[in-house]
């Protein structure tokens, strides 16, 4: 019997992606490490890795969704696995499917294969569903799929309570607590409230709100605990169901939440879109509370793309929709808390995105006031991690340890991804400091191994 191992089929398919997109074994290295690095995993990829691709050999599943969104970014549009000779899709949430089985099927993965959505990697595509998302569709999979139960506005209000309280235990002990609870919620009650009988039109709406409002809630707690492609899947689902409830203030809100995120991971060019759309589509309907916090998004965009006017435009523009008449603020912009703290802390990091560090310094002091401390624990955690690496910045190192040290006393019992990374990116500072003998560095350095044990 022959045992000779068979040889593998080169990837020509991948080959000739590289080709046409000009890349080289190197640039695609340091692309699909930087996706990686998105998603919270540190992969050493080099170009011997790539030559290893080309040769045939099929890359981990969770590697070859970098390489599939590493070539899409370079290429600005979707490439697929099959056209680079992977057995491995995308993940990406189809728009035209029914939301409620959106949920039902995200609820799934959470419960029945503990740890796998946070796998989900994110992606620059999905990130831009919502510019050519067409609703239709999904409203008539909605229609033809009515039952019978009967929904009337105390069911609404019974999820948007369960929601409430997950949201401030979320505030309070971080993104980890809860999670699978919340999940089986919103597959087992909210989702098929959407299929029932309304009492009427607003009940309706109503009821597709406050699926929305949860389904942002698994967004914001998979985002905290840095699982950015489930975040990125539960934002979608929201935004779907919010297009149902109101798609122009509601969704816009939405669209804030998702390019918030593409903030967050350095796509700040994404997200300015998203932006731009949500406030020309939401112009008249949202309050002042809610539309400064959209012109306040927008700033930290435009500031993470060094435009400085448009920045400052926006920043105005959001402590004048402060000052707007009180409107009633809906539920869902609720959820971030007090909108002047919410501005604050925005603009705190505007001014850092642009290099006022004093300025930033000054804005993550007012947030304080304005953040009620027993209410917003991880707030005030992440604030004084903000405005340690503002001392910092401007060479104010005993201040900086001493905001830094309140952040650990805030750490006790929190799941919080965001919180642990704050943490960890500051290591490299500590190591200077500690090589200088600046006070409380060494003692401040133990205190975050000690809480990483």
């Amino acid at each position: 019997m022959d045992t000779t191992p068979a040889r593998r089929s080169a990837n020509q398919l991948l080959r000739q992606q590289l080709r046409e997109l000009e890349m080289t074994y190197e640039s695609l290295a340091r692309a699909v490490s930087k996706v990686a690095a998105e998603n919270g995993e540190v992969l050493r990829t080099n170009k011997s890795a790539v030559a290893h691709w080309i040769a045939g050999t099929e890359p981990a599943e969770r590697t070859a969704l970098y390489i599939i969104e590493a070539l899409s970014r370079r290429a600005g549009r979707s490439i697929s696995a099959r056209q680079i000779g992977f057995r491995t899709e995308s993940q990406i949430l189809l728009p035209g499917r029914h939301p409620g089985q959106t949920a039902a099927a995200l609820s799934c993965v959470e419960l029945e294969h503990p740890g796998a959505l946070s796998t989900a990697v994110y992606t620059v595509t999905a990130t831009q569903v919502p510019l050519a998302y067409d609703p239709e569709p999904v409203s008539r999979l909605i229609q033809a799929s009515s039952g019978r139960a009967r929904i009337g506005a105390q069911d609404v209000g019974v999820v948007r309570t369960v929601t409430q309280a997950f949201a401030s235990a979320d505030e309070i002990l971080g993104g980890g607590h809860g999670l699978s609870t919340v999940a089986t919620y919103l597959a087992d009650t909210a989702a098929p409230m959407l299929n029932g009988r309304f009492a009427s039109e607003q009940v309706r709406r109503d009821a597709f709100a406050a699926a929305s409002e949860l389904a942002w809630l698994l967004g914001w707690k998979r985002h905290d605990l840095g699982h950015e492609g489930a975040a990125q899947q539960y934002y979608l689902l929201g935004y779907q169901l919010a297009m149902e409830a109101d798609p122009r203030a509601h969704a816009a809100w939405m669209m804030r939440a998702i390019a918030h995120q593409a903030l967050s991971l350095n796509h700040p060019q994404h997200g300015l879109a998203l932006l731009q759309k949500a406030l020309l589509q939401s112009r008249g309907s949202l309050d002042g509370s809610t539309e400064a916090l959209l012109y306040i998004t927008q700033a930290r965009a435009h500031a993470a793309l060094q435009e400085r006017a448009p920045a400052a435009r926006a920043l105005l523009a959001a402590e004048d929709a402060l000052r707007r008449p009180a409107d009633p603020q809906p539920s869902y912009s609720r959820l971030m808390g007090p909108p002047q703290a919410a501005v604050d802390s925005h603009t705190a990091r505007t001014l850092t995105e642009i290099g006022d560090h004093a300025g930033a310094a000054h804005r993550h002091r007012a947030a304080f006031a304005s953040w009620d401390l027993q209410t917003y624990p991880r707030v005030h955690l992440l604030t004084h991690m903000d405005l340690g690496d503002s001392l910092a910045a401007q060479a104010h190192a005993d201040e900086a340890i001493n905001a830094w040290n309140r952040a650990v006393d805030l750490a006790e019992g929190m799941d919080s991804g965001r919180s642990r990374s704050a943490f960890e990116a500051i290591r490299g500072a500590l190591g200077v400091y500690r090589r200088r003998k600046v006070p409380g560095a060494s003692g401040l350095a133990q205190r975050i191994r000690d809480l990483a044990s």
